[in-house]
């Protein structure tokens, strides 16, 4: 989870031979010398010595203007227990799940220094030259492929992401690659929160939309989820499965050739109008100066084809693709 970059946590013998407390503390009280790090949507994190582990984590709490919210309760206990089931490399590891003094929920997790892949992209749109030098293009789809991984697993396991963007992929210092954020996952077989959000019309939601988004090389938040969102989470269809997440993965593919995102409107309504009605530029259009190859800029336009079954059939066929191109770039680095 987020830190300062340049401070990656140091293995301390006076946090590992000490013997455990007597009482062990439980809850919170575990933890001591809370650092405030960033607050994120709905929520905040801080870092946190762990005395029982003697080891720095991660803690993410709600807001307390959320706190209190049923829904927001529900989601956050979700994103901890998906989290903590999709025990994978290309996910975060969750080790503490609880409520506070306050009985307000938090769960810790393991902290990784590096940043999300949005500042790298804004970087790179910027020309950063160090940046550049650090993620060609076979580093950034091993990036796409590795998050892809996740996805991969976390389908196997009935788990659909639904909130897929550049903000919800952590890069590390020492080449991790971790999928973040599942608070907005779909289980299936399992009713959640989100459907009835769903059955608004095109139309309304249309009217309700009129927020203006702004361009990757600005600094500072954006409304990421609209930009990623497929036709038929806009059209708010009932049923969705992998193919919404292969849908997110090709927009993201794409932002990562052209610096642009293929359906950016003016307001999020007029991004979701061309989610369903426009078919995007091709990369290589987009950007000509970009050496984009063929291949690649393929594989981003069969990922966001309207019709779910022109899309890749499951994250497993995409990683396969993003491989076989791969192996075909000049550019060569260890398949970690």
């Amino acid at each position: 989870m987020p830190m300062d970059r340049h401070n990656y946590p140091k293995i301390i013998l006076s946090g590992t031979d000490p013997d455990l407390p007597d009482p062990c503390p439980t809850g919170t009280a575990r933890y001591t010398d809370y650092q405030e790090m960033t607050c994120t949507g709905k929520t905040q994190l801080h870092s946190c010595w762990d005395m029982l582990t003697g080891r720095v984590v991660v803690m993410k709490r709600l807001l307390p203007e959320y706190a209190i919210d049923q829904k927001e309760r529900r989601r956050f206990l979700r994103e901890a227990r998906v989290t903590a089931q999709l025990q994978h490399p290309n996910t975060v590891p969750v080790y503490d799940v609880g409520r506070d003094e306050n009985g307000d929920l938090y769960f810790t997790m393991k902290r990784i220094a590096g940043e999300n892949l949005f500042e790298i992209m804004k970087r790179l749109a910027r020309h950063d030259e160090s940046t550049e030098a650090k993620y060609p293009l076979m580093s950034l789809l091993d990036i796409l492929r590795r998050a892809s991984l996740a996805l991969a697993y976390a389908h196997n396991h009935g788990v659909i992401h639904r909130d897929i963007k550049p903000e919800n992929i952590w890069v590390g210092r020492f080449a991790e690659v971790i999928l973040l954020d599942w608070g907005v996952a779909k289980v299936w077989g399992q009713q959640d929160d989100l459907e009835n959000e769903t059955d608004l019309s095109l139309h309304e939601r249309l009217k309700q939309t009129e927020m203006p988004l702004e361009p990757l090389t600005i600094a500072g938040q954006r409304p990421g989820t609209p930009l990623y969102m497929s036709p038929e989470q806009v059209l708010g269809r009932p049923y969705i499965d992998e193919r919404t997440d292969i849908f997110s993965m090709g927009v993201l593919l794409y932002e990562m050739l052209a610096f642009k995102e293929p359906f950016r409107g003016r307001t999020i309504g007029e991004t979701f109008d061309r989610i369903i009605n426009d078919e995007p530029v091709p990369p290589r259009e987009q950007a000509p100066g970009r050496n984009i190859p063929s291949a690649v800029e393929n594989i981003a336009l069969k990922a966001m084809a309207k019709k779910p079954e022109d899309r890749y059939a499951s994250a497993m066929e995409l990683i396969d693709a993003i491989r076989d191109v791969q192996h075909d770039l000049p550019e060569t680095r260890p398949d970690v």
